[in-house]
């Protein structure tokens, strides 16, 4: 593995930034309705407490971004490496679209579409990391993990509603 750099700090940064900016977008639409429209829907009673989401999200948002960046750092003159943040770009896309859809239309059904589709581009974006920097692929995972909990979540959801 390459050793880090001092120059490379900006696009670290910029990584983990667009990543934080896109969850922003999404929490446009999810934070006024948690205590809305959210809190009226049946849930499961292994739902985690809504004061969780923010921890776990940031987490997850940091661990993205250093993904991205470790494969990045590799040179968008290789194929592969534009190919892999571009399956990145349409993952981080399908985040944004089920925080609008789910909570922006109030959709469930189209929340689990949306993240089922969501949870195969992890899983290829997670691939597509790993064959260029193992621990990108790897600090994916942790992502993959919260997201399929949150698959049954909106499952649940949707059959309790």
């Amino acid at each position: 593995m390459e050793s880090f750099n001092i120059k490379e700090i900006p696009k670290l940064i910029f990584s983990i930034l667009i990543v934080f900016v896109t969850g922003t977008i999404g929490s446009l639409a999810t934070l006024p309705e948690i205590t809305t429209w959210y809190s009226a829907l049946a849930k499961p009673e292994w739902t985690p407490p809504n004061w969780a989401f923010g921890p776990i999200w940031s987490t997850l948002y940091v661990l993205m971004g250093i993904a991205l960046f470790l494969v990045w750092r590799e040179g968008l003159e290789r194929k592969d490496v534009r190919y892999a943040i571009l399956i990145f770009a349409v993952q981080l896309a399908l985040n944004l679209a089920w925080s609008l859809v789910f909570f922006g239309l109030h959709s469930i059904l189209g929340g689990m579409v949306i993240i089922f589709f969501l949870w195969i581009a992890i899983w290829v974006n997670i691939f597509a990391f790993y064959i260029i920097s193992k621990p990108a692929g790897l600090i994916l995972v942790p992502y993959l993990i919260w997201v399929s909990i949150a698959s049954y979540l909106n499952y649940s959801v949707y059959i309790l509603n």
